[in-house]
């Protein structure tokens, strides 16, 4: 995962150190040696994720976090404190701050990467939904009374944790401010789930059932793929820490806990979840503004163009590989003529869902008219492009669409062209256009079928 990363240490060697593991990692590497030079740095151009010494000359590590956090601008960007302090109250302190993590000298490389990935990973779905919330607001998006508070008050926890002690104790800190919900296992977990939360904590050890796979199970169903994932681990155990956070949870705590540790990255946690679900919001309102195709449900040309050249703009800043691919369904016409317009409309309605249950969440799906769709594919090379759309392009030949006037349903092929950003691309429409020219030749030279814009 491509990322510039910014190291802020007033030691050189701490900071050639660092630069030489990231690097090595293939990571753009920025770095400075204080706290204000730092914020110059971030205000010039934002890093994707700062690993932030505390203990530095004139301003220090908390202030500089603190200063990011209170930037509605910046604020979304993941801080990892990095120090030899290692005691709880740091963490703590760290953590008030809004740092998103706090790691002790000298670093694990194992922890550091795997919580490096974890962060960029959110950071690319949250710079997603930002994006959306912007240009939600340029079509005049309202607001919704009814979107949660960016703020951790009331927040809905799961706990499932098969420790009497420790269950009893989470349950006995996080109830002053929160609903609690507590389980012992996998099969109380996946129950519980039917109700919304905004924080789940799960302990790694429960006894026979594997708490990894409980994280799993959770990441991988709809209704809780965006909720907050805290895991407990025993301290030291890299592994399970390293897996968990590939996974997909956001955070962890080590056994035993602190209480006030606790607190705080719960508190984190679901103010977190708030802000992302209060994007989400946005983002749905207009969903159903004038921006939508109304028989597919997905956006339509009109607010395409405004969002790919906000995505153009900042693959060209940033140097980020930006992808379009335009499908178009075969011998569509054949399909009304034969079937009727019915048919037709159902063909277009089980292709967009099928588009949208393929493509990944930083991903966009519209409708560019009549038979023809696009994907645009933020932080995509050719070669990842071209593998998403070929299995597309497969699945759809492989599973009829339903139709109610054929028992077996309607066998349906696409062709599509794929086309990434490059120096000739000053428009979203040079963009489009090359992907149209790819896609006109795989029509004509057999149809169902992928084929690349030349670079």
């Amino acid at each position: 995962m491509s990322a510039r990363i910014l190291v802020v240490d007033d030691q050189p060697l701490n900071v050639k150190l660092l630069e030489a593991k990231l690097t090595a990692e293939y990571y753009e590497v920025e770095t400075a040696c204080d706290g204000l030079k730092a914020l110059e740095k971030i205000s010039e151009v934002p890093p994707d994720l700062i690993l932030l010494d505390v203990m530095m000359p004139g301003m220090d590590g908390y202030e500089v976090c603190r200063r990011l956090k209170d930037d509605p601008e910046l604020n979304h960007i993941p801080v990892v404190m990095v120090t030899a302090l290692d005691g709880s109250e740091d963490r703590i302190r760290g953590i008030d701050a809004g740092a998103d993590d706090f790691l002790t000298k000298p670093i694990n490389d194992v922890a550091l990467f795997a919580r490096v990935r974890s962060l960029l990973r959110t950071k690319l779905a949250l710079d997603e939904l930002r994006l959306r919330d912007h240009t939600s607001l340029q079509f005049g998006a309202p607001d919704d009374p009814d979107a949660a508070e960016n703020n951790a008050a009331g927040g809905r926890v799961l706990v499932v944790e098969n420790e009497p002690y420790d269950r009893e104790m989470i349950e006995g800190v996080l109830a002053e401010e929160n609903q609690i919900t507590s389980v012992t296992n996998e099969e109380e977990a996946l129950a519980a789930l039917s109700e919304p939360f905004d924080l789940i904590i799960v302990s790694v050890d429960l006894g026979e059932t594997d708490g990894l796979r409980v994280c799993s199970q959770i990441r991988s169903r709809d209704e809780t793929r965006n909720v907050s994932l805290l895991m407990m681990i025993e301290e030291g155990d890299n592994e399970n820490l390293s897996k968990g956070l590939d996974l997909g949870v956001n955070d962890y705590l080590y056994k035993p806990i602190d209480k006030n540790e606790l607190i705080a990255r719960a508190r984190n946690q679901i103010r977190h979840h708030r802000y992302q679900e209060k994007l989400r919001s946005t983002y749905q309102r207009t969903v159903s503004m004038a921006i939508t195709d109304s028989l597919t449900g997905l956006y339509n040309r009109h607010y395409l163009d405004s969002h790919l050249a906000a995505l153009l703009d900042r693959s060209k800043r940033d140097g980020r590989p930006l992808a379009a691919a335009i499908i178009d369904i075969d011998f569509f016409k054949a399909v009304n003529d034969t079937h009727g317009h019915a048919a037709g409309d159902q063909v277009l309605r089980e292709l967009a869902e099928r588009l949208e249950n393929s493509i990944r969440a930083s991903d966009l799906a519209a409708r560019l008219g009549g038979e023809e769709f696009i994907i645009v594919m933020s932080d995509t090379d050719m070669a990842t492009a071209q593998a998403i759309t070929a299995r597309l392009c497969r699945d759809v030949e492989a599973e009829p669409f339903a139709c109610t006037l054929i028992e077996d349903g309607l066998k349906v092929t696409v062709s599509i062209g794929v086309a990434v950003v490059d120096y000739r691309d000053n428009t979203p429409d040079d963009l489009v256009k090359r992907a149209d020219e790819a896609l006109y030749e795989a029509k004509n030279s057999g149809r169902n079928q992928v084929i690349a814009a030349l670079g």
